[in-house]
């Protein structure tokens, strides 16, 4: 019993805080490396611009016309604009070829 309460806990602090950030850190990591020369990108000290040159760790931003200012890859927070559009899924169809109504 008196074991069972410290597992308990880490896996309580796992769920919670751990496992959290993990999923952050990937998902920032997918961002830098998906990165393209056109992309217009927010950075984490807030300014918006078009990526006009990436390096293995840094990248080029035009912020205005004629303005370029040279980040690292992990001060980009965001991409703006459209983003790729997701697959969709084909409608359900019916045995008859009309709108299904699902499994049942």
């Amino acid at each position: 019993m008196q074991l069972l309460i410290p597992i308990l806990l880490f896996g309580f602090l796992y769920v919670l805080l751990i496992r959290p950030q993990q999923q952050r850190v990937r998902r920032q990591q997918a961002l830098i490396s998906s990165i393209e020369v056109g992309d217009e990108v927010l950075t984490a000290v807030g300014i918006v611009g078009r990526v006009t040159r990436l390096d293995a760790d840094r990248v080029d931003l035009e912020v205005a016309p004629g303005i370029t200012l040279t980040f690292l890859r992990g001060a980009i927070t965001r991409r703006l604009g459209p983003e790729p559009p997701a697959e969709e899924e084909p409608p359900d169809e019916g045995v008859d070829g009309s709108p299904g109504e699902g499994f049942g």
